[in-house]
């Protein structure tokens, strides 16, 4: 791989920065795989391919060969997430900053798709509320569907310009921005993105990035905290931003903890010695990664946030649904389109806040659908973390759980009604069991297609 001559030169004097060691790194071919386990689904499908700890992030684990996730079922129920492991260290940071004072959070990631930075934080602030947004449509379906198998009621999932935040004043208490960047970090991981690198572009994206910077952090509370990232080793989409953030912005660059043997490059901005971590292959096992934290010091002026009035089920709608399945104590039911859904009691108006000035695409969990006199289970309640037990459930082997995934026939033992698809007791989702067939209730729009 013949890495940019420019990147390469703007890199001389980098904190951190070894021409022939990145150079041999990236020639080298090695793949770095990396997962992060759901905590309340217990899957051991991978055990066996566990190397060691990700040290910088609580339940996860880099493996020893990439295995073909498709072909594992306890992938497609949630039970883990495969991310890259220096973008794991927003756990980390989070623990140097946040500690256990997670209660009442509200939480964005406003670069969120695919979504593993999202269930990260929907984690670690269980008791809190993570706002998940992508601006990109097409990019926020496969954001809905990471976070439906995650399983956690605390995400809502919208599809808007950081702009459209603006008119929510002081609502976060952290903003994680991911920001989309010229991609220098993934080039070992993905080749073909050297060839889409240019000095230009870099300079594209740090002005997109401040300008996307510049419209969120209006929502963001007095003291409230920023977490800013790329996957880029270039000092202006980098360095240069944490300048422009503590000069422009009124920002304050807040220093982490770093044990030694991490190995993680502590950088420091060249005018306001703003402190940010550099992730490199040839030090870390992972991809290139820059991150740094920032308090905010601008006062904010106290906002009365509008609502929306949200629909609600009527009496003989949460009759019909309470008979099918008991609606959990301290949550809210609403109705989005036909589904009822619930969220915690406790964001229910954090979510009408939410509602007046965002285009929410899901928000908590999707019970069911009433359809005449029956109740039509959503996926979602099968793979979430609810509490399922007064549900028949059908544990499948690999073969049949595959089958299961591909909406194809099964030919299984089963009685009439409903019943939980389930895998090393990670659910997959519903079937019915008719007089003569059984009726998969896999999506359709997600189903394995790889034989």
């Amino acid at each position: 791989m013949k890495l940019p001559a420019a990147l390469l030169d703007s890199l001389e004097g980098v904190e951190g920065f070894d021409k022939d060691e990145f150079e041999a790194i990236h020639e080298s071919g090695i793949q770095v795989t990396s997962i992060r386990l759901n905590p309340y689904k217990q899957a051991n499908s991978l055990k066996s391919y566990y190397s060691q700890e990700v040290p910088w992030c609580k339940n996860a684990f880099y493996l020893n060969e990439r295995p073909s996730f498709t072909l594992d079922p306890s992938f497609h129920g949630g039970g883990y997430y495969v991310q890259e492991a220096s973008s794991m260290f927003i756990w980390y940071i989070l623990e140097q900053l946040i500690g256990k004072e997670t209660k009442g959070k509200k939480v964005l990631d406003l670069c969120a798709a695919p979504g593993g930075k999202s269930t990260l934080l929907a984690t670690y602030f269980t008791d809190g509320l993570v706002v998940a947004n992508e601006v990109i449509k097409s990019r926020s379906a496969i954001l809905v569907e990471n976070t439906i198998k995650w399983g956690l009621p605390n995400i809502v999932v919208t599809n808007n310009d950081p702009s459209h935040f603006n008119k929510l004043l002081g609502f976060f208490d952290i903003i994680l921005v991911d920001a989309p960047c010229s991609g220098s970090g993934l080039f070992r991981k993905d080749p073909s993105a050297v060839e889409e690198w240019s000095e230009e572009n870099v300079l594209h994206c740090s002005h997109r990035q401040e300008k996307i910077l510049a419209d969120i952090l209006q929502s963001l509370k007095e003291d409230g905290i920023l977490i800013y990232s790329t996957c880029s080793y270039s000092l202006a989409e980098d360095e240069q931003i944490a300048d422009w953030l503590v000069q422009k912005m009124e920002m304050q660059s807040l220093e982490i903890n770093l044990p030694l043997d991490h190995k993680i490059v502590a950088s420091e901005s060249p005018t306001t010695n703003s402190v940010g971590y550099r992730f490199y292959p040839n030090l870390i096992s992972g991809e290139g990664f820059y991150i740094a934290a920032f308090k905010k010091n601008e006062t904010v002026l106290m906002n009365k946030y509008k609502e929306t009035i949200l629909a609600k089920p009527n009496k003989i709608e949460l009759a019909q649904i309470n008979q099918f399945y008991t609606l959990p104590l301290e949550y809210q039911a609403f109705k989005q389109n036909d589904a009822i859904r619930v969220i915690p009691e406790s964001w229910y108006f954090a979510l009408m806040q939410l509602a007046s000035v965002l285009y929410i695409k899901k928000a908590g969990i999707e019970i069911g659908t009433i359809k005449g006199k029956d109740v039509i289970p959503s996926h979602e309640l099968a793979v979430s973390v609810l509490d399922k037990s007064t549900f028949k459930s059908v544990e499948l082997n690999k073969d049949e759980s595959l089958q299961y995934l591909r909406k194809k026939e099964m030919q299984i033992a089963s009685t009439i009604g409903w019943s939980l698809v389930s895998y090393q007791g990670v659910y997959l989702g519903w079937m019915k069991g008719l007089q003569n067939r059984i009726n998969n209730y896999y999506p359709a729009e997600w189903r394995i297609l790889k034989d």
